[in-house]
């Protein structure tokens, strides 16, 4: 059975752990680097990007996170994750992983207190979905083989990248799994590493 991982190092864990179990594939919380290896596919939930960055870099987490991007395996970054993911950080020299052909902007719905739901027309779903926006970022621009997924008010907020899939809302704050579907049978179909 497909086991999908979740960096365990900050946000809602559990409940991207709920929503990976929802769609039929084994979960496992991801706390440290060694980990990965147990695993076909990663999800970076979102929290605060520049904690997740300390803590990534205290728990040795870089150089095994970007070798398993470059074992093809899938990797889905939702909110903060997205940022992660990212090539390009607006007002940023350095990306963190820096492996999603995308322009990213921190912060760009507003703070905390701005947070809010839309429904989202989203590329491959019949039924709109419904995206919780909380202190979110939101894609600039997209390089020339990424694919972009969804819009909110002519903004990019969800965008595939080949292996990758970013987002700028939480899916596992609501009770529809597509989303998470959609990565789980991304990481059923990706081709195995040797």
């Amino acid at each position: 059975m497909t086991t999908i991982g979740v960096l365990g190092l900050q946000g809602a864990v559990r409940e991207h752990v709920r929503s990976i179990e929802a769609c039929g594939a084994n979960a496992l919380v991801i706390k440290k680097a060694e980990q990965l290896d147990q695993v076909d596919g990663l999800i970076m939930p979102g929290g605060e990007s520049t904690t997740m960055r300390r803590l990534i870099d205290l728990y040795g987490f870089m150089e095994p996170m970007k070798a398993f991007a470059e074992s093809g395996k899938p990797m889905f970054g939702t909110c903060a994750g997205l940022i992660l993911l990212a090539k390009d950080i607006v007002g940023y020299d350095e990306p963190h992983l820096g492996v999603m052909d995308v322009l990213v902007e921190r912060n760009s719905f507003g703070r905390q207190k701005e947070s809010f739901e839309s429904n989202l027309n989203v590329t491959g779903l019949e039924e709109p979905y419904n995206a919780v926006f909380i202190r979110a970022p939101h894609i600039v621009s997209a390089g020339p083989s990424t694919q972009v997924l969804a819009m909110h008010n002519d903004r990019i907020v969800l965008a595939r990248d080949g292996q990758f899939l970013g987002c700028s809302f939480h899916p596992e704050l609501t009770e529809d799994h597509r989303l998470t579907k959609y990565f789980v049978e991304m990481v059923e179909s990706a081709p195995v590493s040797v």
